[in-house]
């Protein structure tokens, strides 16, 4: 589903060059469900952000089910984004101006569609469907996370992406959390890439993969 090919990306700060990934090479087969661990400031974040269309990398390649992502015009990118990935945000990225059931429906905004439909059964799926016309500030921590992955879900998308789905959320909740997205992914047999700092979660996966110094490390 996902294979990558010396994965290189850098930046400067003042007169210093910073690599933040270094000829990351990897394949991950479609409907497995990948963590990425390792310390604070590792890459992981950046990796998940390149795999995911959302920050080019300065060398390599991004190739998705076939197809070269960063080949693509921009305009192509987005559509490709919108149609086959779903992407979660350690701190929800919520609209705080719209209810539950109208943050999840976005996506299809976004592709010109009206997916109401699609948006109250995604709510349902993570359990919230009571919550629909709740603003996130009415809502918990946890809540707020399950609206965060009905959005991520409502277009049944190929590959999710979780940046620290959990990092916000107590043990009880972040438990909680990565049942309902193992669940979910695996009624679609959706490819699943989870970058976490609990080795706990992690190990629920299929593979751990740890990023050092933005090397993957063997």
């Amino acid at each position: 589903m996902i294979e990558t090919t010396q994965l290189t990306r850098s930046y400067r700060l003042g007169k210093k060059q910073l690599t933040v990934l270094e000829n990351v090479n990897l394949s991950i087969q479609r409907g497995e469900k990948v963590f990425l661990c390792g310390p604070s400031g590792a890459g992981k974040t950046t990796l998940l952000y390149t795999l995911a269309g959302l920050e080019s990398p300065q060398v390599g390649h991004v190739i998705i089910d076939g197809t070269d992502l960063y080949a693509l015009s921009r305009s192509a990118q987005a559509r490709f984004r919108n149609q086959r990935i779903g992407y979660i945000f350690q701190n929800y990225h919520l609209l705080p101006e719209l209810t539950a059931l109208e943050n999840v429906m976005v996506p299809g905004a976004i592709g010109g569609k009206d997916q109401e439909d699609q948006a109250r059964t995604a709510l349902a799926r993570v359990g919230l469907a009571d919550r629909a016309d709740h603003l996130p500030a009415e809502l918990s921590g946890g809540e707020q996370q399950r609206v965060a992955i009905a959005r991520a879900i409502v277009n049944e998308p190929d590959i999710l992406f979780a940046d620290e789905p959990t990092g916000n959320l107590d043990s009880r909740n972040s438990q909680a959390i990565m049942e309902l997205l193992l669940q979910l992914v695996s009624e679609k047999r959706t490819t699943l890439i989870v970058v976490t700092h609990d080795p706990s979660l992690a190990r629920q996966g299929d593979r751990v993969l740890t990023l050092r110094d933005g090397r993957m490390e063997a």
